[in-house]
């Protein structure tokens, strides 16, 4: 059908509002692309807006000689794969169960669960349960308390519940138990929301800073996210690159040193991010509509 006035209006309004945000998320980024590509001379005299002067990767040689950041990005990967795996096999265990029909119970665990999305303890009870199990300064302070995300388990259960029963009967009349169930027939028809919350899970393992600030006593245990941090804040950071020659500390600024960061931290998101984007949309409204 042919788009009346009122509908063209609406929509460049909904164009232009939506170009706009978009330029204020990536203008940033593309700010502090260019800055961690620029040398120093040029960040200094401020010529450095959306694009590169005299290109050179001085800044990412020299974070990776004088910083931790090689540490960290391990750190980072670690925290980021064991905590999304053992969320994702933990938020499939939770979701199962809770949307088959003869559950005894069911209703009632649900509730349960979810009162704990709706309110909690806060910080300092928080820190003296990790405290008393003994997980301070070790990464199981990150991934059991946010071990499943009451949301993530909402949306999964929803699909679950979506499946039709004469699937479910033709499995069993076949044979299936449970287990052969859910690992045969549920979870490789649940490949999108699958992906989709793993993405969910992974970015914010990999985004992890005030657990990791709060309960990691050990700077060799940071990521980079709390390394980045510690970079932007620090006032003496040209003068703790004990690792660097005079002439390469001369070569460089702050700026560009916590620029170079601040893309190696966003990178791998980046990178990921349009190999799942496919199953993002798709995933989560199949879960969130669908029952």
């Amino acid at each position: 059908m042919k788009a009346t006035f009122g509908e063209k209006v609406f929509y460049g309004v909904n164009y232009a509002i939506l170009t706009l945000v978009g330029l204020s998320c990536i203008l940033p980024m593309i700010h502090i692309l260019a800055l961690s590509l620029s040398d120093a001379q040029a960040v200094v005299s401020g010529r450095v807006v959306f694009w590169p002067v005299n290109v050179t990767i001085e800044s990412y040689r020299n974070l990776i000689v004088g910083t931790d950041v090689v540490n960290a990005f391990k750190n980072n990967v670690i925290l980021t794969v064991v905590g999304t795996a053992l969320s994702m096999a933990c938020t499939v265990i939770a979701a199962y169960p809770l949307s088959r029909r003869d559950m005894y119970g069911r209703r009632f665990f649900t509730l349960a669960i979810v009162f704990t999305m709706l309110f909690s303890g806060g910080i300092i009870p928080h820190y003296l349960v990790i405290k008393s199990l003994g997980l301070l300064n070790s990464y199981g302070a990150i991934w059991l308390p946010g071990l499943v995300s009451v949301f993530n388990m909402l949306v999964l259960k929803t699909y679950f519940e979506s499946m039709p029963l004469e699937m479910e009967e033709a499995a069993r009349i076949d044979g299936c138990n449970e287990w052969r169930l859910l690992l045969r027939i549920v979870l490789p028809l649940s490949l999108p929301v699958l992906a989709a919350l793993t993405l969910f899970y992974a970015v914010g393992f990999w985004n992890q800073f005030m657990n990791v600030l709060l309960f990691m006593n050990d700077p060799a245990k940071y990521n980079l996210t709390v390394m980045v941090q510690q970079m932007i804040r620090s006032q003496s950071m040209m003068q703790e690159l004990a690792n660097l020659q005079p002439e390469d500390i001369m070569n460089m600024t702050p700026e560009t040193l916590k620029s170079a960061g601040v893309i190696v931290m966003l990178a791998p998101m980046l990178v990921i991010y349009p190999f799942l984007q496919k199953y993002f949309v798709k995933g989560v409204m199949i879960g969130a509509i669908k029952g």
